[in-house]
């Protein structure tokens, strides 16, 4: 399982604060791109006055288990922590 944890406008736009995925489930290779397209059909509408997930996750940054993740190609295995870090205020 892959925990990620949300942030910010992440957390709004999915209403949590992380989600447990299964590696298993994900087509093709496993990489932060498809991790992002799961998390999308998870999330597919935001709460009301909310940002929806897909266009968050375009202004991101990710963290792998405290690394920069920095390519959707950007490989992710079973058992690691992917943070969702949306732009902050001021940043």
């Amino acid at each position: 399982m892959l925990t990620v944890r949300y942030f910010a406008a992440a957390k709004a736009a999915t209403g949590r604060s992380s989600d447990r995925i299964n590696l298993a489930h994900l087509n093709g290779p496993w990489t932060r791109g498809a991790v992002e397209n799961h998390l999308v059909e998870l999330h597919p509408a935001a709460p009301a006055g909310e940002r929806p997930l897909i266009e968050v996750l375009a202004r991101s940054s990710f963290l792998l288990d405290g690394q920069s993740c920095p390519t959707p190609a950007s490989p992710v295995r079973d058992g690691a922590v992917l943070d969702v870090l949306p732009p902050f205020a001021g940043g």
